[in-house]
């Protein structure tokens, strides 16, 4: 008892001491730079290097007038933006109409209104293209039903990549506009309004300032995807696109250009990143007043319900549509479905063979393997992030918050590019070993990438913790660690089960570094469901889709209920 009770007083100074914090900083320090800062790093060093040194003329080449890179880096710039636009356009317009106005129909399109957040981004992207290119169900019905030679549209270069990431990154905008909705204070617009504003002053001078940090987050996450699209690109036939022509000089063997094209790629997207930081916190948009929470307005016009209820049908088939038409060609006969217009043999043997077949299951074995290993190194890092960070004051201690969240910023490509660029040579990182080539390559990228999400939610959800709860352990005689571990922690376990469980989807559906990196070993269904499709085995790759799609709706579904728990208590 007496060595328990010393060393029990030994570990509390160990922990009251200033210096503890370097403990827990220490190793996040460590992975931070061994596994994003220094991957960085060395793909930018490979980007310098050719077989007679120091080098600059990849950059050189990039830059000059009518290069290809050029034209991709504008091309990715500009349907970056234009996605934010259109994005905005759709997702903030809807949150109005949602969040503003009651009418019939009003509670299904809410309810349905975030469907394509459950599709993953490459099964999604199929599933416009089974309804949307020359081949889709809806321009070969057309064709049909009003006998024209030819079909009299489809869904092709930038303009199908630009109508994909409107329908599929729209939520961005609507949830973050429709929280801000719902948390808006009627008094101010009543106020402008006996103060002699018009409609669209009010519009201008309060509702919109009040949304701006709504707009700031979607778009910023709207630029990050879209930068980062490849899925889209591929599909559409457009390969004037950063992605594209970093994944083009891979498959080349040109390790130096993917380099310097994802090093450009990094810079614009860590540029973009900061500068709507910037733009965010010049100005405080915040409420001052008392009152309660926006209310709904009931839409008395005769016309006006006609017309809300007519666009809220159509709203809800425009956002379903794909599902259901995955769900459909999920059942389809592999092969049978060539010019018709939709699948005419139906089955149940793609569903049978994915769960009986030991080939057909390795994929979806591979991704929730790796996915799993990813999500567990993802809680240890983004926990022990968002704690320090919260909790602690130390020098560095912003340096440590942008290292974080840089993934975030970085295209899956460049990822990738990072780490074959670190470690296709043995490193202390990878204990000695050349992990390019390996099973453990992709359980790394996947770690990458989506740590950020398990940190964020993590640290959202401890940033409304009262630290004098864990202080009164501490004064009662609690460890550190015991009061961390009995009473913090259980505190913030909702926020890190909703983070690693958007981290596990996000795994098991990672597409675009995955294609760059993967092997035989270890091949995810993401690329098992590309090759599929490329071998027109529509039904089983929609099947695989299909699986991935539960997965994720499963995963929506308890981090809204754990939201809602934590909303009541």
């Amino acid at each position: 008892m007496k060595v328990a009770a010393k060393w029990n007083d030994r570990w509390q100074r160990i922990t009251a001491s200033p210096y503890f914090v370097y403990v827990i900083v220490a190793p996040l320090a460590l992975v931070l730079w061994g596994y994003v800062v220094q991957p960085m790093l060395a793909t930018f060093l490979a980007s310098v290097q050719d077989s007679s040194g120091f080098t600059l003329k990849y950059y050189r080449g990039f830059f000059s007038l009518n290069s290809t890179q050029m034209e991709a880096l504008l091309t990715t710039v500009g349907i970056s933006v234009l996605s934010v636009i259109t994005c905005a356009v759709v997702g903030v317009s809807m949150a109005v109409l949602l969040n503003r106005f009651e009418f019939p129909g009003r509670r299904l399109l809410e309810s349905l209104i975030l469907v394509p957040m459950a599709l993953p981004p490459l099964i999604g992207i199929y599933a416009f293209q089974f309804l949307y290119s020359s081949s889709g169900i809806i321009p070969r019905a057309l064709k049909v039903l009003f006998d024209l030679p030819q079909v009299p549209f489809a869904l092709k270069g930038l303009t199908g990549v630009l109508v994909v990431h409107t329908f599929t990154m729209y939520p961005y905008f609507y949830t973050s506009a429709a929280a801000a909705l719902a948390g808006f204070d009627p008094s101010l617009e009543e106020a402008a309004y006996n103060l002699g504003a018009r409609r669209w002053q009010v519009w201008t001078r309060v509702l919109l300032p009040m949304l701006t940090p709504a707009l700031v987050a979607g778009s910023l996450l709207t630029f990050m995807v879209s930068m980062a699209s490849y899925t889209a690109p591929l599909i559409f036939g457009v390969d004037r696109i950063m992605t594209m022509q970093i994944a083009i000089a891979r498959t080349n063997g040109d390790l130096a250009l993917a380099s310097a094209e994802a090093t450009v790629l990094s810079v614009v997207s860590i540029a973009f990143l900061v500068l709507m930081r910037w733009y965010q916190n010049r100005r405080t948009y915040r409420s001052l007043s008392k009152g309660v929470s926006v209310h709904r307005t009931e839409v008395k016009s005769p016309v006006g319900k006609i017309l809300a209820m007519v666009a809220s049908i159509f709203g809800t088939l425009i956002l379903i549509l794909p599902v259901l038409v995955l769900v459909l060609v999920s059942f389809s006969k592999d092969g049978s479905w060539t010019v018709q217009v939709l699948p005419p043999k139906y089955t149940l043997d793609n569903y049978i063979t994915l769960f009986t077949s030991s080939r057909a299951w390795r994929p979806i074995r591979n991704s929730l393997a790796m996915s799993a290993l990813a999500t567990v190194g993802s809680i240890l890092l983004g926990v022990a992030a968002a704690y320090a960070l919260n909790r602690f004051k130390f020098k560095g201690k912003s340096l440590l918050d942008v290292a974080v969240m840089i993934p975030w910023a970085l295209p899956g490509t460049v990822v990738a590019i990072n780490l074959i660029a670190a470690f296709n040579q043995p490193s202390v990182f990878t204990f000695g070993k050349v992990i390019v080539g390996t099973f453990w390559i992709l359980p790394l990228a996947y770690f990458v990438r989506f740590s950020p999400l398990v940190f964020r939610s993590t640290n959202a959800t401890l940033a409304q913790l009262d630290p004098s709860v864990e202080e009164a352990a501490r004064s009662l005689g609690a460890t550190w660690w015991y009061s961390f571990r009995r009473v913090t922690f259980p505190l913030m376990f909702r926020g890190v089960l909703a983070g690693a469980l958007m981290a596990f989807v996000q795994g098991v559906g990672e597409f675009v570094a995955s294609v760059l990196i993967y092997t035989a070993r270890n091949q995810p269904i993401s690329v098992e469901i590309n090759n599929l499709m490329y071998s027109f085995k529509f039904g089983t790759a929609a099947a695989y889709g299909v699986l991935q799609m539960l997965l994720i709706l499963v995963a929506i579904y308890i981090s809204n209920r754990l939201e809602q728990r934590q909303n009541l208590a």
